[in-house]
Parts: C-alpha cells; sequence; structure tokens
C-alpha cells in the first residue's frame, strides 16, 4: 500500500561557496538525478526565504511511496556521489527530513506546480509551521484536532491554495515526532501578519500549546525554481568559473561547459525507457524563446552545427535545443517501429521534462521535415512556428520498398569484410548531396559519410520505418500554425522541389511558401549553410 510523504530539506550556502555554484549543481546535477529515478519523486520545488531569516533555501520533493526511500534505488544517490557533488554540499548546511503524509485539503483553483509554467509558478509563496508533540497522551489526535481549525482560518485568506499536514515518517525510528504544516498560497494573497503568526491566531492554540505541542518553526518561502528530469540551468553555468562548469557524470550520458559558452548536453527517459540524447545552449536566459530541431535519418544532433553557429551570431536572442531521433544510438526493449507520431510524442516529452511550454520556431529536414510538421499538426499549442525542409507530406511504396533494400545493405557485411552501414553511408551521402557538393567539398562529405555510418544499425532498421506508410495531406489545411517550406534545388535532382510546390498550398487557410535553397541538395544547411540561412532568416 502506498505511503505518500516528501522529502524536505534545508540548505544554507557557507560563506566561500559561490552561489552560482550552489545553484548549478543543484539544478543541473542534483535534482534532475532523483526526478530521473523511476516512480518515487513526482516533483521537485526551490524555495528560497521570504522572511529575512535562514537557513535561506529549502527543497521539497513529493514521494510516491516512503519506503522507496530506502531502497537502494535512492539510497545509492548519496554513496555514489560525483566529485563535484562531494565537493559543493560539503560546503552546504543540510537538514533532510522524512515526512508522512496526513491530510491534505485544497482550493478548487489548485494545480500541481509542477503542471504550471515557470511564469505561473514562480512566486508562489510556502508558510511552514513545525509543531513539537509533546510526550503526552492523545497528543497527535488533539493536535491533528487543532489544526483542523488552523486550516479553516488559513483557507479563509485570499489567495489560498492547499494545506499539507506532514507527520514526521515512521521511517525514521526513534525520533521525536513533529507535524510540519505546508500552506501554498498565490503570489497575489492577503497573508500580511498572519504569516508571521499563523499558529497562535488559530482558536484553541493556547490549550494545545499547554498541553500537546510548542511551536517549533514559522517559515515563509518563495518558490523560485521548479525542476525536472533534464538539466537545463544555463544562467548559473554560464556564472561560474570555467574551471568550475566543466563536469561530466559518472555514466558520461551528461557534461558541461561553459568554455567558450555555456552548453548542457543530457537526455531524457521516454515512456518506452528509452533514453533520448539532447545538446541545449544559447542565450542563457531560461525565458528566451527556444528553436528546437529535428533531424535527418541516419545523422545525429551535430549535422545542425555549421547552421547553428550562423543562428547563434546572427540571433544571439534565441535558445537552442537539438535532440537524437530514437534508432540513433538504440531502441527500447522490446523493439518499437518508429512513426511520425512517436518522434512528435518524443520531443513533447522532451519539452516538458525541459519545461519548455511552447517553441518559437521547431526547423526540421527530411525524416526531420515530416516529424516537423506532424508535431505542429498534433501539438499546435507547443509550437508558434515552423521551418519544414526537404520532405514530403506523405510516403509512396517506392520509397518504402527502398528503405527495406537499404536496411538489407546495412545489415550485411561487404566483401572485404567491413560493416554494411558503412557502405549505405557512402550510399547515402552521394544520394543526398548536390554534385557541386560532393565535386568541392570533401570535407563536408567525409563528416557526413562518417556521422551516418556511425548509426545504430538495428536503430536504422527500426527508425526508418517513420518513413513508411504515412499521409499527412488530409490533414495539412486543419494546420493552426504557420510554417515555411525549404528545399535544396538539387534534391532528388529537381524532383523533391516539385513534389514540395505541390504540397505548399495545402497548410493551413493560406499555405505556406516554398524558399529554394541554390547549389544544395538533401541537407541545403550542411552543404550550403549560408544560402540556408538566406532562405530562413526572414522566418527567424
Amino acid at each position: 500500500m502506498a505511503n505518500p510523504g516528501m522529502l524536505y530539506v534545508t540548505m544554507q550556502p557557507r560563506p566561500g561557496l559561490p552561489i552560482e555554484q550552489f545553484h548549478e549543481w543543484y539544478d543541473n546535477e542534483h535534482g534532475p538525478t532523483r526526478l530521473r529515478l523511476p516512480r518515487i519523486f513526482t516533483n521537485g520545488l526551490r524555495y528560497r526565504a521570504a522572511d529575512g531569516r535562514g537557513p535561506e533555501y529549502l527543497a521539497v520533493y513529493d514521494v510516491t511511496s516512503m519506503p522507496l526511500l530506502q531502497t537502494e534505488t535512492y539510497t545509492s544517490l548519496r554513496a555514489n556521489r560525483s566529485p563535484r557533488e562531494a565537493e559543493t554540499i560539503g560546503q552546504v548546511d543540510v537538514e533532510r527530513h522524512f515526512l508522512d503524509l496526513v491530510s491534505t485539503e485544497q482550493s478548487p483553483l489548485f494545480i500541481p506546480i509542477e503542471q504550471l509554467t515557470d511564469d505561473e509558478g514562480e512566486g508562489i509563496v510556502l508558510l511552514t509551521v513545525e509543531l513539537k508533540l509533546k510526550d503526552t497522551a492523545d497528543a497527535e489526535a488533539e493536535t491533528v484536532k487543532w489544526y483542523e481549525q488552523h486550516i479553516d482560518m488559513l483557507s479563509k485568506v485570499p489567495g489560498w491554495l492547499r494545506s499539507r499536514l506532514f507527520r514526521t515518517s515512521r521511517l525514521e525510528t526513534g525520533a521525536p515526532v513533529s507535524f510540519t504544516a505546508l500552506h501554498e498560497y498565490a503570489k497575489g494573497n492577503e497573508l500580511g501578519d498572519t504569516a508571521q503568526q499563523a499558529a497562535s491566531r488559530s482558536p484553541g492554540w493556547e490549550e494545545v500549546e499547554a498541553k500537546y505541542a510548542t511551536l517549533g518553526s514559522q517559515r515563509l518561502y518563495s518558490l523560485f525554481y521548479i525542476f525536472g528530469p533534464a538539466p537545463r540551468d544555463l544562467h548559473n553555468l554560464l556564472r561560474l568559473e570555467p574551471s568550475k562548469s566543466a563536469f561530466t557524470s559518472a555514466d558520461s550520458t551528461t557534461t558541461t561547459s561553459n568554455d567558450p559558452a555555456a552548453v548542457i548536453n543530457s537526455y531524457v527517459t521516454t515512456s518506452d525507457g528509452l533514453k533520448i540524447s539532447y545538446r541545449l545552449e544559447g542565450n542563457p536566459d531560461p525565458r528566451a524563446p527556444t528553436i528546437a530541431f529535428c533531424n535527418s535519418l541516419l545523422t545525429s544532433l551535430h549535422m545542425w552545427d555549421p547552421f547553428v553557429e550562423i543562428l547563434k551570431a546572427k540571433r544571439p536572442q534565441y535558445r537552442i535545443l537539438r535532440h537524437d531521433f530514437r534508432g540513433r544510438h538504440a531502441i527500447p526493449s522490446p523493439p518499437v517501429p518508429a512513426t511520425l507520431d512517436l518522434l512528435s510524442d518524443d520531443l513533447s516529452s522532451l519539452l516538458t521534462a525541459l519545461r519548455i511550454p511552447k517553441l518559437d520556431t521547431l526547423i526540421g529536414v527530411s525524416m526531420g521535415g515530416a516529424t516537423t510538421l506532424r508535431f505542429a499538426l498534433k501539438y499546435p499549442d507547443k509550437l508558434r512556428k515552423f521551418i519544414a525542409c526537404d520532405f514530403n507530406a506523405a510516403s509512396s511504396p517506392a520509397n518504402t520498398n527502398a528503405w527495406k533494400e537499404r536496411i538489407a545493405i546495412a545489415e550485411t557485411p561487404a566483401d572485404d569484410g567491413s560493416p554494411g552501414i558503412a557502405k549505405l553511408a557512402g550510399q547515402t551521402v552521394e544520394r543526398w548531396f548536390h554534385p557541386l557538393t560532393m565535386q568541392h567539398k570533401p570535407d563536408v562529405v567525409a563528416w557526413m559519410t562518417d556521422m551516418v555510418a556511425a548509426n545504430d544499425v538495428e536503430g536504422f532498421r527500426y527508425g526508418c520505418q517513420a518513413l513508411w506508410d504515412y499521409d499527412m495531406k488530409a490533414l495539412m489545411p486543419e494546420c493552426r500554425d504557420p510554417g515555411l517550406l525549404v528545399v535544396g534545388e538539387g534534391d532528388g535532382k529537381g524532383a523533391l522541389v516539385k513534389a514540395m510546390d505541390g504540397f505548399k498550398g495545402l497548410l493551413g487557410k493560406e499555405g505556406a511558401k516554398l524558399a529554394v535553397v541554390p547549389n544544395a541538395g538533401h541537407l541545403p544547411m550542411c552543404e550550403n549553410p549560408e544560402g540556408f540561412w538566406e532562405a530562413v532568416e526572414g522566418s527567424l
């Protein structure tokens, strides 16, 4: 049976610990690591004192069932701290409390904080009241009875959202028993002096204080950070000394650096257990508009490197998010074929984990272009506009058969014993690239060939199935987000230019414009990044 509760942690950084180091460590390592644990924590919230007292910081985590905090899944985190965590937490005065949930009362207007945007959530006020029970008969029962009247008073204060009562957890064997009440209020509230005298103003407090409990502490906090399972704090990362910014997790799945600019490389886990890698960079302001990218099949997020350098120089106001599609590195077990719906869901999950409620722009090419359109159709409220490149709005039987033939090539070693995926890589890049690229840009050709050859073979088998048997043409008129279509002039020897020109008018109520990038084939942002910039700069 579930025994819900809370992990309640107060913290005070000691003099000498740079405050940006404290925040960056907590936001990018400590908190997300805990939120990634399966089925233990439902949220993670950070508060700053609003009463001028210490400890200054509070972190709370709602726990689905308190006994899970005794499992190795959780206890191993403290036993296997990273050197960075050990060094930082050694400079912080920390008090941890395990609390069992006793009761909850909430306003009809209450929405769980983790479901709010940062703008909606940050600034929510938390009033905490600790009551230390006396060693007398009926102390718990009588204190709970008083608390019900206490709630009745506090819930009438305008702005009240929720009140919860917690008890010292039964996991803390032998510890003195206390109650901790947490009262949440909207940013615009009328707490006033009540925050300083919440307990003593409640009816019946004098009798409770005389017989059953003493007031341990009464604190007022303001919510300032809501974290999830994905590190995203570029702001504090940028403020660190460069030598302090370089971090690599023990499993090498997360790295951070601010030299020469703040970059976070990490991952999220999908609902079917697959790790999706992402890279977050650009404007470190957490409220900066975000541009995200969807890659071509058989490529990694690094296919956008040349264009991203231009974008950062020309449009420094943007935060930039890239990710690898499922199938680039691995597939879930048991294997599940990718679909455009599934790829769109993966991106939606990534945005949720990073607490990005809405993208400014989504840019995708090839399979990423098709995914971009599908995402706009399926999640229109998560997007302001999109740019879809070098793709078809519908598949064809001939194209599906071609992918099946390519799977066979990738899975069959070449005559010289080299991997079949290497042979496929050479064929693929030659098919993709414009003849001028093949002739005059050998470094670009080699770069892309190596990237394609590095794709997981089984990932390709199941990943390419997203391009089988789909048709979005009938849905395109329903598209609510404005879009720009882009294509390389030589893609398919010009055939894709004609195809995209044929379906551009289907998009939304007024259709879409089609921009053609000269001297480029299937990946214009790789072959001619400057020309691609000229095609899209008006939309950015």
